[in-house]
């Protein structure tokens, strides 16, 4: 066989493979494409059985429950309608639903116990379709993939907990000034209703939030009941301090030593966690203390190596 022959083989061999390449991707598309079509007609055909709200009404619903004004995606939507539907075949004990109801109730979530649950299995099913697309193109992808379901399900689960420790948090924060305030106040009145009408004023976010519910709570109610109240919300060891001390005064105790006691500890406790924080921010200067260490080094070596190359050139 001649060099020309060789030549003539390799460009048809060639010319093959890409036909072949070509035709594979041609099937790829036209594969995707169908199963693409597919899902979309079963989910239209489900979604008139099943009688499903439409997508624009379902985002509505979720934005009119919504305190802010972050607008719900499709996903998020379509997510929320499966685990409604779910939501029906979850069963709680007594225990397990009130202090989930309370949690997220205090957290500020208009959700079911049962939506909630079926949401975060809901989101991390979503994720685990992901693996039929995946076991076809890139099976190493899929251990990905669970691990990352797995992840998603303890996150959405726990947002509750962690949205209500943050609360609890920015209250607490405020609770030094608070009782200070109410020290200073009960020199000149015992109105309990009064003092959270003028602090609710200057009061932070969070904290005017709760203190609207509970002047709201005790208007209807008797007032001890809605301290009580207040007090479960948040389940906090210092504003259950705070509450038993404006119970006392409801009930005709001099509860001003309590509070100045009460104050002193705060501003201990205040003190405590500032410090706490201020020791968790050298370690976040820390790297860029090392980069302007190394940037005045280089500055330094590089003002050393001109003056050697400018001392080698008067030499030679």
């Amino acid at each position: 066989m001649c060099c020309g022959d060789i030549y003539l083989y390799g460009l048809c061999h060639q010319a093959d493979q890409a036909h072949r390449v070509q035709e594979v991707t041609q099937r790829m598309t036209q594969l995707i494409f169908t199963g693409i079509l597919l899902a979309a007609g079963l989910y239209f055909i489900l979604a008139g059985i099943l009688k499903l709200p439409t997508m624009n009404t379902a985002k509505a619903m979720l934005n009119a429950g919504r305190k802010n004004k972050k607008a719900v995606k499709s996903m998020e939507a379509w997510l929320m309608a499966g685990a409604v539907k779910l939501s029906k075949h979850i069963r709680m004990d007594e225990y397990k639903h009130s202090r989930m109801t309370n949690i997220l109730k205090a957290a500020g979530i208009s959700m079911t116990p049962e939506v909630y649950s079926a949401y975060a299995i809901t989101k991390a099913g979503a994720i685990l379709l992901g693996i039929l697309p995946c076991l076809v193109l890139l099976p190493l992808l899929s251990p990905v993939l669970i691990i990352l379901a797995v992840l998603t399900y303890f996150k959405e689960i726990r947002k509750a907990d962690e949205q209500l420790k943050e609360k609890r948090e920015q209250i607490e924060g405020e609770l030094p000034r608070f009782v200070s305030t109410i020290e200073q106040t009960l020199k000149a009145s015992r109105d309990v209703l009064a003092m959270m009408e003028n602090y609710k004023k200057n009061a932070g976010p969070a904290f005017a939030r709760e203190l609207d519910v509970l002047t709201a709570d005790m208007r209807s109610s008797s007032y001890e009941a809605a301290l009580t109240r207040f007090e479960a919300r948040l389940n906090s060891p210092m504003l259950s301090d705070v509450v038993r001390g404006l119970i006392g005064v409801l009930r005709g105790d001099d509860s001003t030593v309590y509070f100045q006691m009460l104050a002193h500890d705060f501003k201990a406790l205040e003190l405590q966690r500032l410090k706490s924080l201020a020791q968790k921010i050298p370690p976040k200067i820390r790297i860029f203390s090392f980069i302007m260490l190394m940037c005045f080094l280089l500055t330094y070596l590089a003002i050393i190596a001109m003056e050697i190359l400018s001392s080698l050139g008067t030499m030679f």
